[in-house]
């Protein structure tokens, strides 16, 4: 076996041990070898439910440092304490929890219960050493959200240019007829949240001069982590302290046209539930054929179609229909946040997944018809996919082949993991 070449040693070695079992199996009584084999399926088992516990993502809790941010004055740069909607919806939760029998703790249902919001628009930017790109995507972010939602500071939101999108019959089906506390009927305004990853540039100086200049003193906020996390990671953080009726994430890169952020608003106004809970998501589905795609790298087209097979295959029903996961522009109502936000593990690049899976498997909601009878039941929060423009933008920080891997592993280890209870709908 020495002369052969590795191939041929190798398949001899299976043959060998091929024939090694069944010489093995005829020792054995027939009505044994069942029960071997059950054995055998139940350790398997086993040993993958323990090494998934294991090798499964569990976020760390926040530094104190990272529950402030950083903001400009007239006078200068100040810290303050960053406002949280997440740690009082996660004491009131364990207080529901503990008030539970044992028998039903599991069973304690999501209140949706989170404070009103105070302005009307929460952009949360994740940022990885972004001092040369950042720029040209807040320019953009800026003249849009002050023509069309206005500066909190503003006195009359009358000024801002655009209107609102409108509401027309069908979508007031899934609507409450009175007012969510969650909207906060006097909202007005936007904000920025740029979550520093631990970014090793200038990211922070470069933000922290365009608020100067722009005098967007208390409007743009610079959170700043410790240790980086993960674009995931920023995001889930940049979210549990937003103060919007509507919170969307965006790139550092510009690579989404900011402007579209209406029809998102409008995409989410049209599959909003009874609970005020509605997901919108920018999609590139419709690029594909497009110039853009067509002069990527084959390996790299390869590799996006392998991508959705695996999506196909182990995500969820609505969610494996979704033709773009990825698109780093997605917009979500304040009252759909403590359903998603609470129960977020991944912090890598497929984090997007997750929270999507999470929105389709929400608690129902009634459904509520225009005279305010319920007459029917929604499961999950409904998404809508939104067609967006988008760009190519130089500098991306994705090692196509490693993260390609990377990804496909975590959602074998997502799905997994929410399969077998690993992950649950539960607080720990």
């Amino acid at each position: 076996m020495a002369d052969l070449s590795p191939p041929a040693r190798l398949l001899a070695g299976a043959e060998q041990l091929v024939w090694s079992t069944y010489m093995v199996a005829r020792e054995f009584p027939f009505t044994i070898l069942p029960l071997i084999l059950i054995s055998f399926v139940s350790l398997s088992v086993f040993a993958f439910l323990v090494v998934l516990h294991i090798i499964a993502p569990k976020p760390r809790a926040p530094f104190p440092s990272e529950k402030t941010y950083i903001t400009t004055t007239p006078d200068g740069i100040t810290s303050r304490p960053l406002p949280c909607w997440f740690d009082r919806w996660d004491a009131e939760r364990k207080l529901s929890e503990a008030a539970a029998s044992s028998k039903d703790a599991f069973d304690v249902p999501d209140t949706g219960s989170v404070e009103p919001a105070e302005v009307e628009v929460s952009v949360v930017i994740p940022a990885y050493n972004e001092e040369k790109r950042i720029l040209p995507a807040l320019e953009e972010a800026i003249d849009y959200l002050d023509n069309r939602f206005g500066r909190p500071t503003s006195e009359d939101k009358k000024k801002r240019v655009g209107s609102p999108p409108t509401t027309p019959h069908h979508r007031q089906v899934f609507r409450k007829t009175r007012q969510d506390n969650t909207t906060g009927g006097e909202a007005a305004g936007y904000e920025i949240i740029i979550v520093n990853d631990g970014s090793r540039d200038k990211t922070v100086d470069v933000a922290l001069d365009f608020s100067r200049k722009h005098n967007l003193h208390d409007i743009l906020r610079v959170v700043n982590l410790e240790k980086n996390r993960g674009k995931g990671g920023a995001v889930t953080h940049g979210f549990r302290h937003v103060r919007g009726q509507y919170v969307v994430f965006a790139d550092a890169d510009g690579a989404s046209k900011f402007s579209d952020l209406g029809r998102l608003v409008e995409g989410c106004e049209d599959v909003v539930d009874a609970s005020n809970r509605g997901v919108a998501i920018g999609s590139r589905g419709h690029l594909v054929g497009s110039e853009q795609v067509v002069q990527r790298s084959a390996l790299r087209n390869f590799l996006m179609k392998s991508f959705h097979f695996v999506l196909m295959i182990l995500t969820p029903p609505a969610t494996s229909r979704i033709r773009d996961t990825q698109c780093g522009f997605k917009l979500f109502s304040r009252a759909a946040l403590p359903h998603i936000v609470p129960y977020m593990h991944m912090e890598g690049w497929i984090f997007d997944i997750e929270m999507l899976m999470l929105a389709e498997s929400a608690p129902p909601t009634p459904v509520i018809a225009s005279d305010g009878s319920v007459i029917g039941m929604v499961p999950g929060i409904r998404v809508a996919e939104v067609p967006i423009d988008w760009h190519e933008v130089e500098g991306t920080k994705m090692n196509i082949i490693k993260d390609s891997i990377g990804m496909a592993l975590g959602m074998v280890i997502l799905r997994g993991s929410w399969m077998f209870g690993v992950y649950r709908r539960r607080i720990t």
